[in-house]
This record gives structure tokens, C-alpha cells and sequence, in this order.
């Protein structure tokens, strides 16, 4: 087993250096030609519909004109025992109903650690739309799979992907620490200091200004003191914000409105 599979989390933090040395990682363009190198897993005990799916993905990635590594399971089982030696997955295509583990226990197990997978199911049956939303699957295909649809989901879910490759950038005690931008749940200012609120806790002597220009549309300028990321607000007041943890912010007067139009956008 390579490092990189073995510890995943050091992808994001092992890309600074190759971009240093003038090389571009797998989400970037090639040569102008626009070429990524994706891995890509289908899940299905059907063998029809997995080998239909694969083929399809075949064909787009040959269109789009990207290097697909493109992998068929045969149950949730099979994938998951492959998971846990090998954590680095672009897109998942998963069934819902399948034998002992069905598409949505999967893909609430690979949630546990992988926050930037992008999950599309594909299944015969509406019944499971909104556990969808508990594992943030990007969409659900509806079987027959239309090849049209699919192409178009496959293309936003690359999109997605590279965005979950952004990081925000901080040197703490002589060294570079990276933390993925879908790791981050807010920032907030103390005095002259912000801290970083994600997995953990980092807090550097910078302006909040520095660090908005830093980030994308994902995340919400609240008042002076206040950037939050959208992925995790869960319930919005005229004075609070509730995050999917529990946090509760307090929300500037005025920062309603736009903060609610910013969810509609962007989420």
C-alpha cells in the first residue's frame, strides 16, 4: 500500500510541495487540454446495470477527455473492503438496494471520514430521497440511467470535487499547515486574532479581511467578526445562527436578509 493511500488527509498537504516544484495535481489542467485523472467506483449487484453505468462513465470520460480509473462492485460489502485500505475516491455511483448493506448505509459509512467524495445514486425506486440529503449525495438517477443525465451529473460532481481541493493556507510555529476549505465550519475574531474553527482549532494573529479574500462563495462575511462556511448552517434566526454541530453564533443586526439569500444561492 502507497502512503498516499494509506493516509489520504496528507493529499491536500503533500500537493503544496508539487506545486512548489512546478507540477499540477490531478485536478488541474494538462497542457491546456483541460485532462483530469479521476477514480471513479460503481455499486450495484445488478450486473446488467453495472456494467450499463460503467460504460457510460467510460464514454464520458473519453469525451471530456479524462484519465478514468473506473471500478465495479458487486455489493456495499465488496466496496467498503476496498475502502478500508484505499480512501481515495472521486465519485461513487451507488445502488440503494443491494443484498445485506444497502447504497445509503454505504454511503453514511464512507461520510464518517470523507467529507469530499461526491456520492450519486442510482436507483429503480424514489422512496430514499431524503436520506439523501443526510450523506449530501449530489443527486439520484433514476434507472434506466439517461445518458444525458448522467453526463450532467458526472460534470457537476467534477466541478464539486475539484472545489472540495481548495484549502486555506497558515504557517503556524516554522511550518505550513493546509485545512481543507470543507473542513472549515466558521472563523471569528478575538482582538487582533482570528481563529480557525475545523477539525481543530488554529488561531493566527491576521485579519478577517485576509482570510475572506481567501475563500470562495461557499462561505458568509457576518458583521466584522464573523466568516461563516454555508455547508453547515442548520437553522438561521434574526439574531442566531445554529450550526450541524450545535454551534450557536450570534448574527449582526442586518445580516439576515443576505445570509438567507447566500444559502438559496449557494447551497
Amino acid at each position: 500500500m502507497s502512503f498516499l493511500e494509506a493516509y489520504p488527509d496528507w493529499v491536500c498537504f503533500l500537493s503544496l510541495f508539487a506545486l512548489a516544484s512546478g507540477e499540477k495535481n490531478r485536478y488541474n489542467d494538462k497542457k491546456g487540454g483541460g485532462m483530469m485523472e479521476l477514480r471513479i467506483a460503481v455499486c450495484d449487484d445488478a450486473e446488467e446495470d453495472r456494467t450499463y453505468v460503467s460504460g457510460l462513465v467510460k464514454d464520458w470520460a473519453a469525451q471530456a477527455g479524462h484519465q478514468a480509473e473506473i471500478t465495479a462492485f458487486s455489493s456495499a460489502e465488496s466496496f467498503l473492503f476496498r475502502y478500508a485500505e484505499d480512501k481515495n475516491w472521486d465519485i461513487l455511483l451507488l445502488d440503494i438496494e443491494m443484498g445485506a448493506m444497502d447504497g445509503v448505509s454505504l454511503a453514511k459509512r464512507v461520510r464518517r471520514d470523507n467529507e469530499a467524495v461526491q456520492i450519486v445514486f442510482v436507483t429503480g425506486y424514489s422512496d430514499y430521497i431524503a436520506e439523501g440529503y443526510e450523506v449530501a449525495a449530489l443527486h439520484y438517477l433514476m434507472k434506466p440511467v439517461s445518458r444525458e443525465k448522467l453526463f450532467a451529473v458526472l460534470n457537476r460532481a467534477l466541478e464539486k470535487r475539484k472545489r472540495e481541493e481548495r484549502c486555506l493556507n497558515l504557517e503556524l510555529g516554522g511550518e505550513m499547515v493546509r485545512i481543507p476549505f470543507y473542513d472549515i465550519r466558521y472563523l471569528d475574531v478575538r482582538q487582533n486574532y482570528v481563529t480557525i474553527h475545523a477539525k481543530a482549532e488554529y488561531t493566527v494573529k491576521r485579519s478577517l479581511n485576509e482570510f475572506e479574500k481567501e475563500l470562495d462563495d461557499r462561505f458568509f462575511r457576518a458583521g466584522r467578526s464573523l466568516i461563516i462556511n454555508l455547508k453547515y448552517i442548520r437553522r438561521v434566526t434574526k439574531t442566531e445562527v445554529s450550526l450541524s454541530d450545535g454551534t450557536l453564533l450570534p448574527l449582526p443586526r442586518g445580516a439576515y436578509e443576505p445570509l438567507n439569500r447566500a444559502i438559496i444561492e449557494h447551497t
